[in-house]
């Protein structure tokens, strides 16, 4: 059994209700709920909240909400891998076991199911933990700067001389997705652990969305998507 987990707590900050919000005519959290059903992959959809807002949009959309996420599993603080330790907790009590899960996060309207059974073939081909997606910086962390008043310094002096080219690529959580095998995931609660897989995506199919500036990007980007990838 394979059942996808999307995390939503209601007390967003910086971008209130953002979970329930209009984004490109449907509600925020709806997109994510429907690239799960769109992939084919798990038995049952399953968000984790503790809003009863959010908690309804969820159902309206056709996720269950069997349990509510207990507040101290809601602040700003509390870590995702605590939060899925204890959706899979209340899944196993409510449902029984489970093979594989897969962390959505909310904010996710760019997610495509293509996404989610990529992530799923690498776990399984590698016989991993988890595997999430990853983007790649467009510019040489070696030649990163930081700025003390109007001072720039280089944090990596000997690599500002190299070219670019010469420098290796790197790349950041794309912040999207997780899939873990339960029973690992269970024995040693980390969905980016040692043992982890991870898969290199678009830029432009990733937006982490935090500011009202985040989210304009984030439309214009699955309109675009959306009229590339139209019939």
């Amino acid at each position: 059994m394979k059942i996808a987990i999307i995390t939503a707590r209601g007390g967003s900050q910086r971008i209130p209700r953002k979970g329930v919000r209009d984004f490109c005519g449907k509600p925020m959290i709806a997109w994510p709920i429907e690239a799960a059903k769109a992939s084919g992959l798990f038995d049952r959809i399953v968000v984790s909240t503790d809003d009863a807002e959010i908690a309804q949009v969820a159902r309206d959309w056709g996720a269950d909400v069997p349990f509510m996420r207990p507040a101290e599993l809601a602040s700003d603080h509390a870590p995702t891998d605590a939060v899925v330790r204890h959706a899979v907790t209340e899944l196993v009590r409510i449902h029984g076991g489970f093979e594989h899960g897969c962390c959505i996060y909310p904010a996710s309207p760019l997610l495509a199911a293509r996404d989610l059974r990529a992530g799923l073939d690498l776990m399984l081909q590698h016989e991993a933990a988890s595997a999430f997606p990853v983007v790649r910086y467009d510019f040489p962390i070696e030649q990163a700067l930081r700025l003390e008043g109007a001072r720039p310094h280089a944090r990596w002096p000997e690599s500002l001389a190299q070219r670019s080219q010469d420098l290796p690529d790197h790349y950041h959580d794309a912040g999207m997705f997780y899939w873990f095998d339960t029973r690992r995931f269970m024995a040693n609660p980390q969905l980016m652990g040692p043992d982890a897989v991870a898969f290199a995506i678009s830029p432009e199919r990733c937006q982490d969305i935090n500011t009202p500036d985040d989210w304009a990007r984030a439309e214009t980007k699955f309109r675009v998507l959306r009229e590339r990838e139209a019939p």
